[in-house]
């Protein structure tokens, strides 16, 4: 029965990022699908002023936003996706193509699917084949996300103010650790620049590669939209988002949890939901969606290598 209730669902990102999860964490596809840069030596300084911490971030975050024009079409790849809210958890092979992610759900509450529930899958998947519009339009929800998110990303460096807070030790090495509080002279431009509003937390930065690592955010306060008409977010909830070196410089975001209370028009939306990316494998560049669906039909051992866990 679960399994049947996930047979139609989009790929995870793009369900994620539907209006209601959107209102607070519309830069994750971007961070999903950043391209590579070449790892560089950095000396971490012993301190930085608050105007050359706000310059670093401003500067990375702008690698972030173009390491993400070319999206996955340079370096594609394939992966597991576990999501976990109180009460389901569901995994998915993920496979990116020019048309789009295609995904398979192979697990719910961490328990293989019945006999029935793969075959189900297996018809859902050709029915992508049987009709490529259904394919479209879900890679059009992808990139109408994408350019959502990048309008975040863009108002990220100027809606607060950031300041130096030491260096942090990962299991990857040190990253600079930059404190934010939102900036009173911060005017949105639009909608997606207003769910930034109300929010503190920390902005994590590799020291070697420059590149985003951790983004803890809450909010301190309650925000409305239109005037509280539209909707409103609620004070108090949470975004962690993780991002890591997949292999070969290839960044990718590979642990999100999401806590928020919100209201949209009539409807209140209620979010505890845990992302989990692993087990990164390059595949061909310029695949296309059919390929991935035949690659998806096999065993799932088959369709990500254990070895490639990351």
């Amino acid at each position: 029965m679960a399994a049947d209730s996930h047979r139609s669902s989009a790929p995870e990102r793009s369900g994620i990022l539907s209006l209601s999860l959107a209102l607070l964490c519309l830069l994750a596809p971007v961070f999903l699908h950043a391209k590579g840069t070449p790892a560089r030596a950095e000396q971490a300084p012993v301190s930085l002023t608050n105007d050359e911490a706000q310059a670093m971030v401003k500067r990375v975050l702008h690698v972030e936003l173009e390491a993400a024009q070319d999206g996955y079409s340079a370096h594609p790849m394939q992966y597991r996706l576990r999501k976990v809210s109180p009460r389901l958890s569901t995994t998915k092979l993920i496979i990116e193509t020019k048309d789009g992610d295609v995904a398979r759900l192979i697990a719910v509450n961490d328990a293989p699917l019945s006999a029935e529930a793969q075959q189900i899958e297996a018809d859902r998947l050709q029915g992508l084949v049987n009709d490529p519009s259904l394919q479209r339009h879900r890679q059009e929800r992808e990139q109408g996300d994408t350019a959502r998110a990048r309008k975040v990303m863009r108002g990220l460096p100027d809606a607060f103010l950031y300041a130096y807070a030491g260096i942090v030790e990962t299991p990857v090495g040190p990253s600079y650790r930059m404190t934010f509080l939102p900036n009173p002279n911060f005017s949105p431009q639009d909608l997606e620049e207003q769910v930034l509003k109300g929010m503190a937390g920390e902005l994590w930065i590799d020291v070697a590669q420059q590149r985003v690592t951790r983004l803890q955010g809450k909010r301190i306060r309650d925000v409305d939209y239109g005037w509280g008409l539209i909707g409103k977010l609620d004070e108090g909830g949470t975004l962690l988002l993780e991002q890591a070196d997949a292999g070969n410089h290839q960044w990718r975001t590979v642990r999100m949890v999401l806590v928020m209370n919100a209201r949209f028009l009539l409807k209140t939306i209620k979010l505890d939901t845990t992302l989990e990316l692993s087990q990164f494998a390059p595949v061909a560049a310029g695949m296309k969606y059919q390929q991935a669906v035949e690659m998806l039909q096999k065993p799932s051992t088959e369709a990500v290598p254990a070895s490639s866990a990351r």
